[in-house]
């Protein structure tokens, strides 16, 4: 079984680097998913309240037999449910349906900045920390300017912010921004959808490897400090994307795929998207 490295975010947690995403995933597929990742090696399994396969995740979790203090488990505030007593409200469900006793990590999933409401719930994530029912709280889709406001509450300091990112969007300000602030930075769509595997640049680095341009894009993360969470419902594609440890891009090969930036998001801007 692949050993998976792992990074120590700002409160001493330990978190699995690449992890297994289920963004997209039917509820009535996920089981069969989470189960096939959990047998290949995974340990770190990413949901999210608006994913709607919370249930699903929770049945591959409960039949895995894997202790669960070997596992990782992320879940997330959806928008509807910024505010204080509504962040703990959802809390509550998402445990529930997760089949769960704690989490180890909760992330608000998007600033939504015009309601104001993201810094009060991160005072509920706070108190959740504090009383112990989840190890470690972030958030996601926040900007350098959304996570200024959360550090200046005075609190806790994020632990993780998870973002779109891959070759083509890189979000070089929002790692900088983290690095700075021991924020570690985790990536969603880290394969940009598949968008940037056919580039000219990672087909050229993957043949010299002999990996796949997958491989060569999640190695790319792993070798800059990002935690990545890369999705399949393939059983063949999530052990190989779990097969990115047995080689070592070259720095000629990194500044190559970085030469690919061309702010190419995929998915909602945080500044503008309320859901």
């Amino acid at each position: 079984m692949t050993s998976i490295p792992s990074v120590t975010l700002n409160n001493g947690v330990e978190m699995p680097q690449l992890g297994f995403g289920v963004f997209q995933v039917p509820d009535d597929e996920t089981a069969a998913a989470v189960s096939a990742a959990l047998a290949a090696g995974y340990r770190s399994i990413d949901t999210a309240s608006i994913y709607g396969n919370e249930e699903g995740t929770g049945r591959a979790l409960a039949g895995s037999g894997i202790p669960r203090e070997e596992l990782f488990v992320t879940s997330k505030l959806w928008i509807d449910d910024l505010g204080r007593e509504a962040t703990l409200a959802a809390f509550d469900a998402s445990l529930a349906t997760l089949g769960l006793d704690y989490l180890d990590l909760y992330l608000i999933h998007w600033p939504a900045p015009e309601s104001g409401r993201y810094a009060d719930s991160w005072l509920a994530l706070e108190q959740l920390l504090a009383d112990g029912r989840v190890r470690a709280i972030g958030v996601s889709n926040f900007l350098p300017e959304h996570l200024q406001r959360v550090i200046e509450l005075g609190g806790t300091v994020p632990a993780v912010n998870q973002v779109e990112l891959h070759p083509a969007l890189q979000q070089r300000d929002v790692q900088a921004f983290g690095d700075a602030h021991g924020i570690a930075t985790e990536a969603w769509s880290p394969l940009a959808q598949g968008a940037v595997l056919d580039h000219p640049a990672v087909v050229d680095i993957a043949a010299r490897h002999g990996r796949s341009p997958a491989q060569v894009v999640l190695r790319w993360h792993l070798q800059q400090g990002r935690v990545v969470i890369p999705k399949s419902v393939t059983p063949a594609r999530i052990r190989e994307n779990l097969d990115v440890f047995g080689f070592t891009l070259t720095v000629e090969d990194l500044e190559a795929i970085d030469a690919l930036e061309r702010d190419g998001r995929t998915g909602p801007h945080p500044a503008s998207f309320h859901g």
